[in-house]
């Protein structure tokens, strides 16, 4: 991406076709449909965000989203489930999805996501974070400073998926 920074910002219902068009561009086997990320975005707006450029004329491109939520430790939502309602106790924040575009990369998009995180689960007094790893991106979440919450095991969407943990203050 060439001429412009790009910033998180919250995500908005006409974001929903992007988000969706970008979960299949990315996650392959483990898209999810529009349904599932409207329904995240109606729970808990706070929790959704768009990566978006701005070039030298201005205008917003989306090259990434990002979906989260206050949660249960250990229980990940099941792929493209509806959830219903948020736990009324919850003891954790989970990151539910993030995406970026090729576009994206190489900007520190993950890390910036990943203090974003850190700050709605410090907001939302959740001293944990937890995620699945998809396609490979246990490594990048270790970066990160997540560790595997059972070493070894395959995590809730198959075999090379896994479910890893960090706290919030680390």
């Amino acid at each position: 991406m060439s001429g412009g920074a790009a910033t998180w910002r919250p995500m908005r219902a006409d974001d929903l076709p992007a988000v969706a068009a970008m979960s299949d561009t990315v996650h392959g086997a483990f898209t999810e449909p529009l349904a599932t990320y409207a329904e995240r975005l109606a729970l808990y707006p706070q929790g959704c965000h768009i990566l978006e450029s701005r070039g030298f004329e201005g205008e917003g491109t989306a090259i990434g989203y990002l979906v989260t939520h206050p949660w249960r430790l250990g229980a990940p939502p099941k792929l493209g489930a509806a959830l219903g309602a948020l736990p009324a106790e919850p003891d954790s924040y989970y990151l539910h999805d993030i995406a970026l575009l090729p576009a994206a990369r190489g900007q520190r998009a993950g890390e910036a996501a990943v203090a974003l995180v850190r700050n709605l689960a410090r907001a939302a007094g959740l001293p944990v974070i937890e995620l699945v790893a998809v396609g490979g991106a246990d490594a990048y979440w270790q970066r990160l400073g997540f560790a595997y919450a059972a070493p070894g095991a395959d995590g809730p969407y198959g075999p090379g998926t896994f479910v890893m943990r960090r706290p919030v203050e680390a």
